[in-house]
């Protein structure tokens, strides 16, 4: 094969990195484990998860970018059949018309939710999803800078800064807008910001804060300085009532639709949205995009109609070599979504709405609780605590079997007092008021 292709050696083949950055030896990696061992091990590793479960009487109001919601047992039920739960890459459309077409409705809801008008076949999760975003921004404007929220996940905005570090003369890859006492994005701070390097934008809404943006000015500012806007969104239910990114004026979207798939697990999977506007914007995307057509006796067909990857084109030409569709994740959340309709759906936000509203009234009442930031929410709250820390106020709850919520020290030192609490529609009113109780002193 070396032959063929005219190299002297396998190492040829990796001349293209500098001889620094090669491998030498072998990885260190722990030795092999036996399957004893390495299933008391795993045990190990998800007992110290603490999941939300009534029957182990521990309730967990913990979100953060990662918000679970009840799942209707007919999503594992259709995801489950052997047509999908076996089904591989649609290489051979002849062959894959079920995969295809549940991908092809994955990307119809993907643009209605987010109000755009292309959305690709999912990426690996939201992260990873807005660094490609950033990406693709440089790709269309010629611009390397992204200017980035610093309300913005601060895992998206790590995961984004890795992206960035391995390119070509980065200069300045990103910088930081901080949030006004509302929560909101500092729009002064945002025109400093921009200049004529700036090809992106990122602003997440509902923010890691739990605070809602308002982005149409945000487009407004970036658009004029020539550069494109990334929005961001970790709870896409929140979309039921607010207004769409794409509507706002938004270039790209980007969202982490799990939540709505699956309940939350080691580490994963995701399941990335992406969409975007214009159809300059198609052939810069990352991933792949199902299309519809017709076959020669002018029936209905699928097939993949773009696919940008390094296994379909030369490397240097693919828009990402690191994209794939999550299939099974992708296909429950359009199940999920199928099942609500439109009407459930939007009753589904109410609901969540409703309950983080009764909470906030609920926990406000408490001495020393009080709303970190005056914008508004959707079913997340950031709340000063008493005493000021965070952290303690979690460790005393826990020992009630509640975990009340993340504290925000460990990612913004100025908000150690600050405790981000979650809920949803899997929260009843008393575990609503067992929340409460866990805030007060433990005698």
């Amino acid at each position: 094969m070396l032959r063929v292709i005219g190299a002297q050696s396998v190492d040829d083949l990796f001349a293209v990195i500098p001889k620094g950055q090669r491998l030498r030896g072998a990885l260190p990696l722990p030795g092999p484990l036996s399957e004893t061992e390495l299933m008391d091990h795993l045990r190990e590793l998800g007992a110290v998860n603490q999941p939300q479960s009534r029957d182990r009487d521990m309730l967990v109001f913990a979100g953060a970018g990662c918000h679970p919601h009840a799942i209707p047992a007919a999503v594992s039920t259709l995801a489950g059949r052997s047509e999908f739960y076996t089904a591989y890459t649609p290489y051979q459309p002849e062959l894959s018309q079920g995969t295809l077409l549940s991908i092809f409705e994955f990307q119809t809801m993907v643009c209605e939710l987010l109000g755009m008008e292309v959305a690709n076949a999912s990426m690996y999760d939201g992260a990873s999803g807005a660094a490609e975003a950033i990406l693709m921004a440089r790709r269309l404007t010629r611009r390397r800078k992204a200017v980035v929220a610093a309300s913005l996940h601060p895992a998206y905005r790590r995961t984004c800064a890795t992206y960035l570090a391995g390119m070509e003369d980065p200069g300045e890859a990103i910088v930081s807008v901080p949030w006004t006492s509302a929560g909101t994005l500092d729009l002064e701070a945002l025109q400093r910001a921009l200049d004529k390097d700036t090809a992106a934008v990122v602003v997440q809404s509902p923010s890691f804060l739990g605070v809602i943006e308002d982005l149409g000015p945000v487009c407004e500012a970036a658009h004029a300085a020539g550069a494109l806007v990334v929005a961001v969104c970790t709870e896409p239910l929140a979309l039921a009532l607010l207004k769409p990114p794409g509507e706002s004026g938004a270039d790209i979207a980007v969202a982490e639709g799990i939540g709505l798939a699956g309940p939350p697990s080691m580490g994963g999977p995701g399941v990335g949205l992406f969409a975007v506007q214009g159809k300059k914007a198609v052939r810069a995307m990352p991933g792949r995009i199902v299309g519809q057509t017709t076959d020669s006796t002018g029936r209905p067909g699928f097939v993949l109609t773009l696919a940008t990857r390094e296994q379909h084109i030369r490397r240097e030409k693919a828009t990402s070599n690191i994209c794939t569709n999550h299939g099974l994740m992708a296909l429950r959340f359009t199940i999920h979504l199928a099942l609500l309709g439109r009407t459930g759906f939007v009753e589904l936000a109410r609901a969540n709405l409703a309950k983080a509203a009764f909470a906030r009234q609920l926990l406000c009442g408490l001495d020393g609780v009080e709303p970190a930031f005056g914008g508004p929410f959707f079913n997340e709250l950031a709340l000063r605590v008493p005493g000021g820390d965070a952290d303690a106020l979690v460790a005393r709850a826990v020992t009630r079997n509640v975990v009340p919520g993340v504290a925000l020290g460990r990612f913004y030192p100025e908000l150690r007092d600050t405790l981000l609490v979650s809920v949803n529609e899997t929260h009843r009113e008393g575990d609503i008021r067992r929340l409460a109780k866990s805030f007060k002193t433990i005698g």
